[in-house]
């Protein structure tokens, strides 16, 4: 009877031991262009400006059943602004805006995600840029998740948020209709 208790206790152990951990981490996939920061602002309140950063870097912790639990960190490299035109970029970097000479960097680092509903959450987090760190918030839903063709696990997510520029330091006058930029986040990562 002992020897099959044993044997019962056993047989569970290894049984638990070989279930996944539901908390997976994930690198964000930058290199084969899976993911994308883009951002547009009103020009003269007539018409979107748009563009986005071409060089970014990040990883996130997502679990699917305790999604309060999921982390998020992002690192942008400012200087890699890009509108689809090269004076307006190069002013976009200039002191009186972006001063990417000072400030290459942006970065993002989650302090509570709470999920929202089905597939969407809140993230909110400290978000430094031009400088200055301020806590945001963005709006973010999972798009789905699972095997890929090349063998790997994938998750992918969508989320925005709106910055006030002055809040950043960032105090160029833009224009009445320009003093908020709206930040588009499409993320997948690849399960380490």
């Amino acid at each position: 009877m002992n020897f099959r208790l044993a044997a019962l206790a056993a047989s569970m152990t290894v049984s638990l031991l070989a279930l996944p951990a539901s908390a997976a981490d994930y690198v964000i996939d930058t290199k084969n262009a899976h993911a994308s920061i883009t951002f547009r602002i009103k020009h003269l309140g007539f018409s979107w400006l748009t563009g986005r950063f071409d060089k970014f870097s990040g990883n996130f912790t997502f679990d699917d059943k305790n999604p309060d639990a999921s982390k998020v960190k992002v690192e942008i490299d400012t200087t890699s602004i890009d509108t689809n035109h090269a004076e307006r970029d190069k002013h976009l970097r200039a002191a009186d805006l972006l001063d990417t000479d000072k400030f290459p960097t942006a970065t993002f680092e989650s302090t509570s995600v709470k999920a929202s509903g089905p597939d969407k959450a809140k993230i909110t987090g400290n978000l430094t840029l031009h400088g200055v760190t301020k806590e945001i918030t963005i709006d973010a839903e999972r798009l789905g998740g699972g095997k890929d063709p090349w063998g790997g696990y994938r998750d992918g997510f969508t989320g925005t948020t709106e910055l006030t520029l002055a809040d950043f330091g960032i105090n160029r006058d833009l224009g009445p209709a320009s003093k908020t930029v709206e930040l588009m986040l499409n993320v997948e990562g690849i399960r380490q």
